[in-house]
């Protein structure tokens, strides 16, 4: 059994993600909104994250490692993760994510701008977002209103989505690729301290960017491992 997780780990944590987003999404259109109650804003948090969950379970996709050894598994993953997260088309997304990786912090990199932090949002979101996206996403908000109340669906579909995009831009690539970096830096990325919970809480550990960078084929929930590695050799010097 202990063999079969180890084997199936990456498929297992996606699943977990896709049913806790999918069950907790469900709880709280159901819900009664009190305006007034911290826990509104806390279940909206909680969503964030989860939506910020499932871009990461995609991003994984695209380097192969959610399902390895099964590709169309793998795809397959990546594609449905990226479209519950806004209509996000996994096919579009998969080159885009490559180029960056092989252009990093240059004119050829898609989620690099060199302007403030509005300036280069505004660069990312065209990149990603399409009309497409803002039709289908637009339609469902119409038809979830014949099940669910108004508040419901904008407080925990619709605003969450929209903050879990601020968050895996402002953490994932807007913090570790600003400024200038050293010329042995060769991904061009800084790393967040060490502080395993935070980055967790952030980022799915995606704070520690140039540990991605230099480490692709590492799943998010293995970056941990990474950060403290290189930490530790730091130290022994």
């Amino acid at each position: 059994m202990s063999q079969f997780f180890k084997k199936h780990t990456g498929i297992i944590i996606a699943i977990t993600i896709l049913l806790t987003w999918g069950s907790v999404l469900w709880f709280l259109l159901h819900w009664e909104v009190n305006f007034s109650s911290p826990l509104t804003y806390l279940a909206m948090l909680g969503m964030t994250h989860l939506y910020t969950g499932l871009f990461i379970t995609a991003h994984d996709a695209m380097h192969g490692v959610v399902a390895p050894g099964n590709k169309k598994l793998n795809t397959f993953i990546g594609t449905f993760c990226a479209g519950l997260f806004a209509y996000n088309y996994y096919g579009r997304l998969y080159p885009k994510h490559h180029l960056h990786h092989r252009h990093v912090a240059t004119d050829q990199d898609p989620d690099y701008h060199g302007g403030n932090f509005f300036l280069w949002f505004f660069s990312f979101a065209r990149q990603y977002i399409t009309v497409v996206q803002v039709l289908l996403m637009a339609g469902t908000y119409h038809l979830l209103q014949l099940w669910f109340p108004m508040e419901n669906i904008i407080l925990f579909w619709m605003v969450p989505a929209v903050m879990a995009t601020f968050q895996l831009f402002y953490f994932g690539t807007y913090l570790p690729h600003r400024g200038e970096h050293d010329q042995d830096n060769r991904h061009k990325s800084s790393t967040q301290g060490r502080n395993h919970l935070w980055a967790f809480i952030s980022c799915y550990f995606f704070g520690y960017h140039y540990e991605h960078h230099d480490k692709p084929y590492l799943p998010w929930w293995k970056l941990y491992q990474e950060k403290d590695r290189l930490v530790k050799g730091q130290q022994s010097f």
